[in-house]
């Protein structure tokens, strides 16, 4: 009979009982998050529960136990009979524009489980699940999930960090970006730079319909959006090519390297950006790599399964191995250019 050791085995059900109750947590913090009660909170200063239901204009019962259970998970601050946020736990949830905003992450955990029956499915068959026919919150998730990094880095950060780029879209650069989704990252390099022009292509039309919206609603004129694959989306000439957190969710991710190099004009420059990831199992042992690892087996791995070649380089690919993806399409140098927790940003030439 197999030996338990008591000391392993208290520590794994201590882990267990934490994840169960992050997990259980998804709904209650989408529900602060929809109803404004964080925002309330943040705004009202320490407040009663029945303060907040007020504020908020929810019933006093609910909000009493959503706030309790805030509590015990260490989201919200409870002192003297109120309830409050401290200036971290506002910045994660209720300030938008905060590089640690996380309610996207939570709006895309509760999208992963609602996909749950067509991933089980794809486990039988080996096939993919289309990203059109993923759960169908999971695009507006996912788009909020990698709001804050776009908007926290994009512009000061990460097209700083490429050779001579940001100087080409001061003076007016032609711009794709490729896998663009709703286009807050065409959107957001749009308004910095507003004598270059940019087209967002995807294959996704829904998305393709979302990010026309966006822009029209924020009335740029220098970006267009177009349904379009990675390897044969039209144009050329392009001063800049950009990917953001999608290279590893393509089917034929070597055949958009090389559609990317003919696209490109003379001295034209390649921003790909993904997932921050070792080169091993190993080295993604962390939680950046667990949360990473497990939408990849619900959303990347699927959606690169679905289409042609079904490469599924899955979201901790690595920099190596994108590296030599990179590569295959004919570019000739390949470097980090910039690194943040979350994401790897490599240049392309």
């Amino acid at each position: 009979m197999t030996q338990i050791d008591e000391t392993r085995l208290n520590e794994l059900v201590g882990r267990v009982l934490g994840d169960l109750g992050g997990a259980v947590s998804v709904p209650l913090v989408r529900i602060g998050d929809t109803l404004g009660l964080y925002a309330a909170l943040r705004n009202s200063g320490p407040a009663t529960a029945d303060d907040l239901a007020a504020a908020a204009g929810c019933a006093p019962r609910y909000v009493r136990e959503w706030l309790c259970a805030q509590t015990a998970s260490g989201y919200v601050t409870y002192e003297g009979g109120r309830f409050s946020l401290t200036p971290e736990q506002a910045f994660v949830f209720a300030e938008p524009d905060s590089p640690v905003n996380l309610i996207g992450a939570f709006d895309t955990a509760a999208a992963m489980v609602e996909n749950q029956p067509k991933v089980q499915a794809a486990f039988k068959t080996g096939k993919g699940v289309a990203w059109g026919d993923q759960a169908g919150c999971m695009f507006c998730a996912v788009a909020r999930l990698f709001r804050p990094g776009y908007v926290n880095a994009l512009v000061q950060d990460w097209l700083p960090a490429l050779d001579g780029v940001v100087d080409k879209l001061n003076k007016g650069a032609k711009v794709a970006d490729v896998g663009c989704g709703h286009g807050l990252s065409t959107i957001l390099m749009a308004q910095a730079f507003p004598k270059s022009h940019f087209t967002g292509y995807d294959f996704h039309p829904a998305s393709i319909a979302a990010a026309t919206a966006h822009a029209r609603a924020h009335g740029m004129t220098n970006v267009g959006f177009e349904v379009g694959r990675a390897q044969d989306f039209p144009g050329g000439g392009f001063d800049l090519v950009t990917c953001f957190d999608c290279l590893h969710d393509m089917g034929d991710p070597e055949a958009a390297a090389a559609h990317i190099r003919q696209a490109l004009g003379h001295g034209g420059t390649w921003m790909v950006v993904e997932p921050m990831a070792g080169d091993t199992l190993e080295d993604n042992v962390n939680p950046v790599g667990r949360l990473y690892y497990s939408a990849s087996t619900m959303i990347c791995v699927p959606t690169s399964l679905a289409q042609e070649t079904g490469r599924a380089l899955g979201a901790q690919a690595g920099e190596k191995r994108l590296t030599e993806v990179i590569r295959s399409g004919g570019f000739s140098k390949v470097r980090r250019a910039a690194a943040t927790p979350l994401n790897m940003v490599l240049e392309a030439t």
